[in-house]
This record gives C-alpha cells, structure tokens and sequence, in this order.
C-alpha cells in the first residue's frame, strides 16, 4: 500500500500515483491553537501525527470517482486553472486505522528558554473507533481543537476522536481526570469566573465533527467546582 505511492521527502509535489504527505493536511498544529503559560515560558499544543496521500486525478473523472462509493474515505476538489483534479484521504489500514505506529496525536509542552520538549503524551484512545476486535488502547487519535491553560496549573483539552475531555497536570502531562462527552469535542473550550462568589466555570461546545467523524451533537457543557460562601455572608 505505501510503496505504491510516492514520497522524497516532505516537500514531494503531487503526482497521478499519489504522494504521502507526512505531515498531512490537518498537522501536525493547524487546527487547534496553543497555549502560551507565561510564568513557565512554556508552549503547550494538541499535534497530529497522521499522514495523507494526495492523488492528481482527470477533471472530467472527479464527479464520478465522487459518486462512485469507491472512494468512502476521500474528499475530492477542482485545481482551478490546472489540468487536474484532487482526491484526498488518510493512510489508513483496511481496518481503518492508520498505517503509521502511533501515537496518532499528541499533547506536547515545549520549553521555549530551552529549546526542548519538556513532555507529550498520547492524546485520546481508540475506544469506539478501532475495529471491533482491536482493545482500547491510549494510542493517541487524530485531533481537532485546542487547549486551554488555568492558573491552577491544569491544561484542560477535548480534540480527540474518543469524546473525552481531558484535564492534564501542566508540569507533568499527567492526566487527572476525564470526562466521556455526548458528542464529540471538537472545540477548544474557555473558562471565565462568575456571581457574587467569583467562581470557576469551565466551558466546551460538543458538535461532533464530520471528517473525523465523531458523533454529532448539540451541546454546551459547563463544569464548575462546588461553590464557597462569598466573605461576610
């Protein structure tokens, strides 16, 4: 399957046979965003590790190959003023996964004084996206949105294809806590204080998404920790 396609490095044009693009169209960090911790001189981002092959293709056979059901996987486009049409797709595996070894995606802390990865961790599991008979696994998956940093030294991050959001120690990449959304999460939350009592709200939106195909939705969800009194009352 690989070595049909065409791949010299990370600047191959595209070709008729197929180029592998590593990395692909979604990233490594194109999505998502960063978080910048100040105090530390940190940079925290959610990163894709999932190659793409980019297959040149006659104009007049696009709506065809588009329509055909041969190609359930694959977006298609027009190169306007060139002879060629575009089909696209991930590497993947006949059992859907990706061909390369994972992990898939990641949520990596960069130490910018230093110039250095300080951690990364697999971001997401493959609970109810590998096949049937494959075990979960925390593999890391495919990842579509953000993280978001708070003063308690949490980094708090949804993206993955497994519809959890996430809560990671940010010095450690440790993770504390989850929690498994009604549809997928990805969005990069916020998080803002509110009331008499200033307290904490964390905030995503779960839509779902159709390329990565997560279950779709139509939810705003908050968490917050228990409220305190305010003082004097």
């Amino acid at each position: 399957m690989i070595a049909a396609h065409r791949n010299e490095g990370i600047f191959t044009p595209p070709d008729t046979r197929g180029t592998i693009l590593s990395p692909g169209y979604i990233g490594g960090v194109d999505w998502g965003g960063i978080v910048f911790d100040e105090q530390r001189q940190r940079v925290i981002a959610a990163v894709n590790h999932l190659p793409m092959v980019v297959t040149l293709i006659p104009p007049e056979s696009l709506e065809r190959d588009a329509r055909s059901g041969d190609f359930p996987r694959s977006e298609f486009a027009r190169q306007a003023g060139t002879p060629y049409a575009m089909r696209r797709e991930a590497l993947l595996s006949p059992w859907g996964l990706p061909c390369t070894a994972p992990p898939w995606g990641s949520l990596v802390s960069v130490d910018l004084r230093r110039n250095r990865i300080v951690w990364q961790v697999p971001l997401g599991s493959t609970e109810s996206i590998g096949p049937w008979f494959a075990p979960t696994r925390e593999f890391g998956t495919p990842n579509m949105g953000g993280p978001i940093a708070t003063a308690g030294d949490l980094v708090l991050v949804a993206a993955a294809m497994d519809s959890y959001f996430r809560a990671f120690d940010i010095e450690t990449g440790r993770e504390l806590w989850k929690y498994h959304l009604p549809a997928g999460g990805q969005s990069t939350p916020m998080t803002y204080r509110a009331g008499r009592n200033q307290r904490q709200f964390v905030v995503i939106c779960a839509g779902g998404h159709g390329g990565l195909g997560t279950p779709h939705g139509d939810y705003v969800i908050a968490f917050a920790l228990p409220a305190f009194p305010s003082p004097g009352s």
